[in-house]
């Protein structure tokens, strides 16, 4: 069998299964979120914090409820790191520098996972499982609450109320992310990830000195580094490592973990909006870019140039050969159009173009289908964009979902795809004037360019994959990435909130004969046509610098 039609099947297998998956967990989600009754485990949660889940909210009351959660969630992850050497199950390990700490603390409350250090030289278990991995948890349930708000935003009434966050990010956490993360972890052990507390041991003589590997809670950390969008991996090598990913099959099988939630999103938004048909354009444009992208991925690493590409059928440097080049292509491509940035080979080895095609990933808004929860919102803010573009070819009042877009919405929406291109192309801008960061690029030229360019693009985008070559552990870069990810994450709430509130104060107004059909093919390719274009006209220049020029001088 050809690795090409290898990977091809594996996308099919892959497709199958999130289809099959697709109805029930999606109606599943839009009944946890719309129950009005509470299970006993949540009603303990809510005395001990003393949250009214039944108290509706208005945007601006949920959003001080997300901010003022994740801040204490930044800090408590951050005291945590800085006090690790004095805590049970350390493993020898310090405490972790403030700058490193710091950044670390706004990667995983953020959703971004960026890390800059060695995971198995770094963190101890109690770091490892009583904070990041319990903030892989909470930061997904986030984005999903702040989705599900926007989602309500768009319901038939006209209340201004949004839900309540509380309630949202308990239901989300206790109902859809534990249980799945449970079975997750389940099969991945079954299939051979590690699961211990196991502390520091030597397996075997190399090259004259020891290698020595820590044990941990891999595959749990696995399950909702997947399943959340997360993508911090308990060691440095991240997927590729077979402590974490062992075969083909988990490497299958985290693929759907990634792309789950985020598919199955759409359908909760037509069952809470009472038309599964605008659900499915919306899941249409999100499956033409991913598919696409992959099959963009299979061109350029299959057809590598020269007789060393042709002997092993194509671009092999950095991908796993426990996997291929069709499976690490897939793996790619979902992981940077995801907010996930979980990796089973490294991009930087990935080649000009396909390089190229992480970084445009990342640079879409990751809404195709997104992180988890992030994705959906992304997506309905593009085809808030793209009903304004048709209104005004046809000279009419956009109108989506029976709700009108007017000059206060779309001044929000714009501000929302505005704050992730400033973010990354003024830091990376910086990066490149001042003399210092520039002496962390493993490589000159316009790989090196690349290099810090998919690093601030990945923080701004809370992906948190990495090029690999630069040396991101520095007080400079600690310091911007994080303040990247803190800021990319949340300002882009703020406006998508303010959005929800907006149309949830409107009346909606019926549909006429002039009224465009948003649940059409004709509504999905204008979407998908808005998407590109609006991302090709913002970091293009920024692309032909790095990628393009990488790719056209190879």
């Amino acid at each position: 069998m050809s690795p090409f039609l290898a990977g091809v099947l594996q996308l099919l297998a892959l497709i199958a299964a999130l289809a099959l998956a697709y109805r029930p967990l999606g109606d599943y989600m839009a009944g946890v979120y719309s129950s009005t009754k509470h299970l006993r485990v949540e009603k303990w949660i809510y005395k001990a914090i003393g949250a009214n889940p039944a108290a509706e909210m208005r945007w601006p009351a949920y959003l001080r409820g997300v901010l003022a959660f994740s801040a204490v969630g930044v800090l408590f992850l951050y005291l945590l790191q800085r006090i690790q050497g004095s805590l049970p199950g350390s493993l020898g390990f310090s405490s972790i520098d403030p700058d490193q700490a710091f950044n670390t603390a706004a990667s995983f409350v953020s959703n971004t996972n960026w890390q800059s250090y060695y995971g198995e030289q770094t963190m101890g278990h109690v770091v490892q499982t009583g904070g990041l991995a319990v903030q892989n948890f909470l930061s997904a349930a986030v984005g999903l609450a702040v989705a599900v708000a926007l989602v309500r935003g768009f319901a038939p009434t006209r209340t201004g109320e949004l839900g309540n966050f509380w309630a949202d990010l308990v239901r989300g956490t206790v109902r859809i992310l534990i249980p799945i993360s449970v079975i997750g972890a389940i099969i991945l052990v079954s299939a051979g990830a590690i699961q211990n507390f196991a502390g520091i041991h030597e397996v075997g003589q190399f090259m004259g000195g020891s290698q020595q590997w820590n044990g941990g809670a891999v595959a749990s950390q696995e399950a909702i580094k997947e399943l959340g969008t997360n993508g911090g991996g308990y060691f440095n090598a991240n997927s590729a490592h077979p402590f974490e990913n062992p075969n083909a099959f988990t490497n299958l099988f985290q693929l759907f973990l990634i792309l789950l939630i985020p598919f199955a999103l759409t359908r909760t938004f037509g069952k809470m909006v009472g038309s599964i048909r605008q659900g499915y354009a919306i899941l249409a444009a999100m499956a033409v870019i991913w598919v696409g992208f992959v099959f963009l991925m299979w061109w350029t690493e299959f057809a590598g140039r020269g007789p060393a590409f042709q002997i092993a059928g194509g671009a092999l440097e950095g991908k796993e050969t426990r996997f291929g080049i069709g499976a690490s292509s897939i793996f790619a491509v979902s992981t940077t159009l995801t907010s996930t940035g979980a990796v089973d080979g490294f991009h930087s080895s990935f080649t000009g173009f396909g390089g190229g095609i992480t970084l445009l990933g990342m640079q879409l808004g990751e809404i195709a289908p997104g992180g988890v929860g992030s994705g959906l919102y992304g997506m309905l803010i593009m085809a808030i964009i793209a009903v304004f573009i048709a209104g005004l070819m046809v000279g009419r009042t956009p109108e989506y979902l029976g709700k009108k877009i007017g000059t206060r919405e779309i001044k929000l929406a714009a501000c929302y795809i505005l704050i992730t291109p400033a973010l990354s192309l003024g830091f990376t801008a910086a990066s490149m004037a001042l003399p210092t960061p520039v002496n962390s690029m493993t490589n000159s030229g316009a790989h090196g360019f690349s290099e810090i360019l998919y690093a601030f693009t990945s923080g701004a985008n809370n992906n948190g994959s990495a090029f690999a070559g630069l040396n991101a552990d520095t007080q400079w870069f600690n310091t911007t990435i994080g303040l990247a990810m803190l800021l990319g994450r949340f300002l882009p709430m703020v406006f998508v909130l303010a959005l929800a509130g907006s149309l949830a104060e409107q009346k909606p107004v019926p549909a006429t004969a002039g009224t465009l059909r948003t649940e059409k093919p004709l509504f999905t390719g204008l979407l998908v046509g808005t998407i590109l274009i609006i991302t090709g006209l913002t970091y293009f220049p920024a692309l032909a610098l790095g990628p393009l020029a990488e790719g056209l001088a190879s």
